[in-house]
């Protein structure tokens, strides 16, 4: 017998009726609040923050200038460790400093997507490893959005504590179902951002649940995503999980396949974050290079783009 996402609900979220949309509103909000409890806020607070880094940085006491005798020697090592220093504390403000603008960027550019949303969830879609729970936290930061990951609502449903452990007792088929139910959940929500399973986008079914809010596909290179699964491991994902003696080669190749099979559906996504364009601005071409901020600007933009492109319903539904 399949439990769907409501079961997840109530057992995040007491209290909670099966099929009451104003019930699971206040459930969702409940996790909201206590999901922001300890989140990392963005925006005035963060700059005041880096602000008073900055000030406290240049507050040091300065030891007294003592009168010595040194040899040439002794002088040389003395402009070496000097120069080094500089040119670390340089590195370091210039690090904050970018991490300041990051921040300030990001928060403007969520103020002028806030507006044009309307309270119109956020579906990520991409390859498992793309970064969508990652982005999707910082996404739903900024928006005054609550954010939730697919795959954990439907290990809650099933009472499974991972999908490597639901594809073994159960199978694919089964964990697809209650993916499906817990999309279908959620689109009756607004004001989410919601990070999907990689495999979500090949259910037609999915695409009509997520066609309520918008879609956001994160696209990154197969070389990037094998790089950043050996690196991690694969037993949390099951149609990776085989062994070899070449972790990097193995990804690669089955990643590889799962694109040629997914790639047309990716694009049904209504925007597109290619992280090898934002890496080619940036003017380096290493998406490895790359922060969760980065992606998540550009995703704002792209959002903003399209909903500026696209005529909305007097519902607030985009015009299919």
């Amino acid at each position: 017998m399949e439990v769907g996402a409501s079961m997840a609900m109530q057992s995040s979220a007491p209290g909670v009726g099966a099929g009451a949309a104003g019930g699971r509103r206040s459930a969702f909000l409940g996790r909201e609040k206590q999901a922001r409890a300890g989140s990392l806020r963005v925006g005035a607070g963060t700059a005041g923050a880096a602000a008073v880094a900055v000030r406290a940085r240049g507050t040091n006491p300065v030891a007294p200038l003592r009168c010595v005798r040194a040899s040439r020697g002794q002088i040389h090592n003395l402009e070496t460790q000097i120069d080094f220093r500089y040119s670390s504390s340089h590195a370091s403000s210039e690090s904050l400093h970018n991490s300041v603008d990051e921040a300030l960027l990001l928060k403007r550019k969520s103020k002028e997507v806030m507006f044009q949303l309307n309270g119109r969830c956020i579906y990520l879609v991409g390859m498992m490893g793309s970064g969508k729970s990652t982005v999707g936290k910082i996404l739903a930061e900024v928006l005054g959005y609550s954010f939730f990951d697919s795959d954990k609502l439907v290990e809650q449903a099933v009472g499974m504590p991972s999908v490597a452990q639901i594809f073994k007792v159960h199978s694919e088929a089964f964990f697809r179902e209650n993916e499906s139910n817990v999309l279908r959940d959620l689109s009756s929500m607004r004001r989410l951002v919601v990070a999907t399973g990689g495999g979500a986008v090949i259910r037609p079914i999915n695409w009509n649940y997520m066609k309520k809010g918008l879609s956001v596909w994160l696209d990154v290179p197969l070389d990037a995503l094998a790089k950043r699964i050996a690196q991690v491991g694969t037993a949390s994902r099951p149609l990776l999980d085989q062994p070899s003696d070449d972790p990097y080669t193995a990804a690669f190749t089955k990643l590889s396949m799962l694109a040629e099979q997914r790639g047309e559906a990716y694009a049904n996504a209504n925007a597109r974050v290619s992280l090898e364009e934002i890496a080619a601005k940036q003017g380096h071409g290493d998406v490895s290079k790359l922060t969760p901020t980065d992606i998540a600007i550009e995703a704002l933009l792209q959002v903003g783009n399209f909903v500026n492109e696209h005529n909305t319903w007097p519902s607030g539904r985009l015009a299919s």
